[in-house]
């Protein structure tokens, strides 16, 4: 795959207005970068030493410690408990019940969880919810995640009050692994609080896109640590519903994508971030929208997956095709499904 390297960064364009004649209503800059197995760039648009907050989209790297530890194989997690240990759910009943069912397996119930409540995101999942009594902390859209942590805390025999702390010893045993895996300082000098409450790094643009390049081809973490990035990622790819939820962009992709077989992994992250995995190729990316509009990333983060796909000459099947247009180029309606106009990712000139 031929790379290159740009100062401009992509473009995503909102346009409104009747078939013929749309007139560009929003854009959108996004900062990507394209890493190989070997943490290599392969190609830039706009800043690669952006620093960005990953946010969610570290998810994966974040659940090793619950593999690389043995507790996902003591409490008998399968692999769709792992990829709600990667997750950004919408809080639909299988997500909370697999959530509720890992606490359980470790001793532990709900009000262990420390990220905060949250109505889920589809309205006939909120009615539910609020005619039970109302939200907790199980529906945080994080809460996978946060069980991850608890399981780790419980057969590492750590306390597990406090874990979102950013001197828990979860949390130094997270941080640890994600310098490790990006070759970026996670320190007190660059740390924030996410939405979920633990510590967020802001690192390079371009040390998320290595890692992930690395989670792409299986190799560049060590024999161990290969096994369980591959382990965690494939869970991902074959149990979609449980990264995201019905609707959502990560899990509409991978389950186009990864019907037959594994070749797509997206993560989302809050503010316009995506880490991308395409195994197959061996590549990986990050990006960043600059003003943190989410559908804009996504318009982007499906458009680049698509153009390396068809760089490396990868054969689609007629549904992935449509699957990675639609998604990249969505259409805009009103809300009584007239077409309105139509999104778009411009790459720069090389």
């Amino acid at each position: 795959m031929t790379g290159h390297k740009t100062n401009a960064p992509l473009r995503v364009t909102v346009s409104r207005g009747i078939e013929g004649r749309f007139t560009t209503e929003s854009v959108h800059l996004v900062d990507a970068v394209v890493s190989d197995g070997e943490g290599a760039l392969i190609a830039a648009y706009g800043d690669p030493d952006r620093g960005v907050f990953p946010r969610s989209s570290i998810k994966l790297l974040q659940a090793l410690p619950l593999v690389e530890s043995g507790a996902a194989d003591k409490f008998a997690f399968e692999d769709r408990y792992l990829a709600l240990a990667c997750a950004s759910h919408t809080a639909e009943s299988f997500h909370t019940a697999a959530a509720t069912e890992m606490l359980k397996r470790a001793g532990l119930e709900p009000r262990c969880l420390e990220c905060g409540e949250q109505l889920p995101l589809n309205p006939s999942d909120i009615a539910m919810v609020l005619s039970e009594g109302g939200p907790g902390a199980i529906h945080n859209n994080c809460s996978g995640k946060h069980c991850g942590f608890l399981c780790y805390a419980v057969h590492e025999g750590i306390e597990t009050r406090g874990y979102v702390g950013f001197g828990h010893p979860v949390q130094r045993a997270v941080a640890g692994v994600l310098e490790q895996a990006t070759g970026a300082r996670h320190g007190e000098d660059n740390y924030g609080i996410d939405g979920c409450s633990i510590p967020t790094y802001q690192i390079p643009l371009r040390a998320l896109a290595g890692a992930y390049g690395k989670v792409a081809s299986g190799d560049g973490f060590g024999e161990a640590r290969n096994k369980a990035v591959a382990r965690l990622r494939d869970a991902c790819m074959a149990n979609p519903e449980m990264i995201a939820g019905t609707g959502k962009f990560d899990t509409q992709i991978m389950q186009a994508m990864n019907a037959e077989t594994g070749r797509v992994f997206t993560k989302i992250g809050a503010e316009g971030v995506f880490a991308v995995s395409l195994p197959e190729l061996g590549i990986g990316f990050a990006l960043k929208c600059h003003d943190g509009t989410e559908r804009a990333a996504e318009v982007a983060c499906a458009a680049l997956i698509e153009s390396l796909l068809q760089e490396a000459d990868s054969t689609l099947s007629q549904s992935q095709a449509s699957a990675l247009k639609r998604l990249a180029n969505p259409p805009i309606r009103s809300r009584i499904g007239i077409p309105a106009g139509e999104m778009a990712c411009h790459f720069p000139e090389v």
